[in-house]
C-alpha cells in the first residue's frame, strides 16, 4: 500500500487536539473565545503552503437569550505560497468566512501586496506598514503575525522531511567548517533571549559546541529508547 499523500502512515492522529488553555475558572462568566490555527505543508522541495485562520466567537445566549449556538463574529483565512529556502511569498489568498460589517471584504484584494515580501527580519514591520490600521483588517494582519514564525520553523522541518525521505543533500555536520556550522543557526541570532548574540547559547556555539537538541525531541528519543546521536549527524 502506498504512503498517504501527507507522507505519514502511522495510523494515528497527526497532531494533539487536547485543550491548550487551562480549564475555565469556577464562577467566571465566559465572554469571548479567539483561536488561531496555522498549518504548513511541503508543496515541493522548493515551496511551502502555509494556511492560517483566526476566529472570534461569543458564547450561546450572550447577545440573544434564545440563541443556543456559539456566535462567530470574525473568521478570516489566509493561504500563502512561500518559496523555499528564500521564504519569499509567491502567492497570497485571503478569505473572510464571517465578518461584522458588509464592507469588511473590500480590503481583501489589498493583501495581494504580500506577494514579493520575504518572511524574515523586517517582515513584521513591513506588514504593519502595508496593512496596519486603516490600511488593512486588524484580524487578518494579526493572523499574518502568527503565520510568519511557522514559515521560519519550517526551515528545520524541511530539513527533517528531506532526511526522512532520504533526499537530504546536507553533509555530515561533523565535516562542516566553523563558518558552515554558524550558517545553520545564524538566522536565529537575536530573535529571542536564548539567541541573544552575547548570550550563553551563542557563546557555546561560537566556541565550537554543538547546537543543543530541542528538549521535546530529546525526551521523545528517551521515551522510544533511541540513541539521539544519530540526530546529530543528520
Amino acid at each position: 500500500m502506498g504512503r498517504p499523500r501527507n507522507g505519514y502512515d502511522w495510523g494515528v492522529a497527526m497532531f494533539d487536539t487536547d485543550p491548550i488553555l487551562p480549564p475555565d475558572p469556577d464562577g467566571f462568566e465566559v465572554l469571548h473565545d479567539r483561536e488561531y490555527r496555522v498549518r504548513a505543508y511541503r508543496a515541493s522541495d522548493e515551496e511551502l503552503l502555509i494556511r492560517g485562520a483566526v476566529r472570534d466567537q461569543k458564547p450561546p445566549g450572550l447577545y440573544l437569550a434564545e440563541d443556543d449556538r456559539p456566535l462567530t463574529i470574525h473568521h478570516m483565512q489566509v493561504e500563502l505560497r512561500v518559496a523555499f529556502p528564500a521564504l519569499e511569498i509567491v502567492g497570497a489568498e485571503v478569505l473572510f468566512e464571517a465578518h461584522p460589517h458588509a464592507s469588511c471584504p473590500q480590503i481583501i484584494d489589498h493583501y495581494g501586496g504580500l506577494v514579493g515580501l520575504s518572511i524574515g527580519r523586517g517582515f513584521t514591520h513591513k506588514v504593519r506598514e502595508l496593512f496596519g490600521g486603516p490600511r488593512g483588517c486588524t484580524h487578518t494582519t494579526a493572523l499574518l503575525m502568527a503565520m510568519a514564525p511557522v514559515a521560519v520553523q519550517c526551515s528545520w522541518s524541511m530539513q527533517a522531511s528531506a532526511a526522512r525521505r532520504g533526499t537530504s543533500s546536507a553533509p555530515d555536520r561533523r565535516a562542516l567548517t566553523p563558518e558552515q556550522r554558524q550558517a545553520i543557526w545564524r538566522s536565529n541570532l537575536n530573535t529571542c533571549h536564548v539567541w541573544a548574540e552575547h548570550g550563553e547559547q551563542v557563546a557555546v556555539l561560537l566556541a565550537g559546541g554543538e547546537l543543543e537538541l530541542p528538549l521535546p525531541i530529546r525526551q521523545r528519543y528517551d521515551d522510544l529508547g533511541l540513541d539521539p546521536s544519530g540526530h546529530r549527524r543528520s
